[in-house]
């Protein structure tokens, strides 16, 4: 025992029942509460007498299931879930939050079938909080984008994060998102986007990292498309667009029509704002 406690010098997060007590007495005050990386199997039923609590982390556990009281939660502003073992279905009492507006869920396991319910469930709420403005859901093994993020009508969500799931396309639907500013779609399997995106007038960052955006032609028509369509360019004013790690040229980006009102944009905002700043780097997009 002396051997292995000598040779332990990791400083360790504090996660014995006196400080969780501890803790839950200092969010009734302050209303916030960190109970990240405390082997926690589920949340302490104290956290759910907690009336004024507006931020609550739960991050880096083995949480498999949410009790349905978290939906008594009604001053919850912030919730952070990720990183636990959360299945299809599980984030369904998380819809009765009134007041939610940042909801972190990524690396669970949302989009994975169980041996219950071999037949997919949805991994979100049919109803999410409409008063939400970020959503991160990277992470899960979702094979389609979650419908509920449209029909929720979440008008006032600002920024949307599905990296590292296996999507493959992005509804028409996503017209919807009117607020929307920031969309991460990293490591999917996106071949090309729908003409809708723009409508996202207040679109700016696109992150598009390792999917399958390709180009067999450059002679664009009906019946072959961009695969980042004119609209995207010329009626949002997005200008972050990362394409690293997609099977296209800087070459061909270069011939798609509205490319080059995009360039010219953001030359405006990097020459105003960032002097030498963070996009110099992205001239074509992260590609070759």
């Amino acid at each position: 025992q002396k051997l292995r406690t000598m040779g332990n010098t990791q400083p360790k997060n504090k996660t014995g029942k006196k400080v969780v007590a501890q803790k839950l007495e200092n969010a009734k005050k302050t209303g916030v509460l960190s109970l990240a990386e405390h082997k926690l199997e589920s949340c302490p039923t104290q956290v759910f007498q907690i009336a004024k609590l507006r931020t609550l982390d739960l991050s880096s556990n083995k949480i498999s299931a949410l009790n349905p009281n978290v939906a008594n939660l009604n001053s919850l502003k912030s919730l952070n879930l990720e990183n636990n073992k959360l299945p299809p279905g599980s984030l369904n009492p998380l819809g009765k939050l009134p007041n939610l507006q940042i909801l972190n869920c990524g690396r669970n396991l949302l989009g994975r079938p169980t041996e219950e319910n071999p037949r997919l469930v949805n991994p979100l709420p049919e109803q999410l909080p409409q008063g939400m403005k970020q959503l991160k859901v990277h992470g899960n093994f979702l094979s389609s984008f979650p419908r509920p993020i449209f029909t929720s009508m979440l008008v006032k969500l600002e920024s949307l994060d599905l990296s590292n799931n296996n999507i493959a396309s992005i509804p028409e639907e996503i017209a919807n998102l009117k607020n929307l500013s920031e969309l991460t779609m990293d490591f999917n399997s996106i071949v090309s986007l729908p003409s809708s995106i723009g409508e996202l007038s207040k679109l700016k960052v696109l992150s598009l990292k390792s999917n399958q955006i390709s180009v067999h032609s450059t002679q664009w028509s009906d019946t072959n498309p961009q695969p980042l369509p004119e609209d995207l360019f010329t009626k949002t004013p997005l200008i972050d667009l990362n394409l690293h790690g997609n099977p296209m040229t800087s070459t061909q980006l270069n011939t798609m029509n509205g490319y080059e009102q995009f360039l010219e944009r953001r030359q405006k905002v990097k020459t105003s704002t960032l002097v030498g700043g963070a996009l110099t780097s992205l001239d074509v997009c992260g590609l070759e």
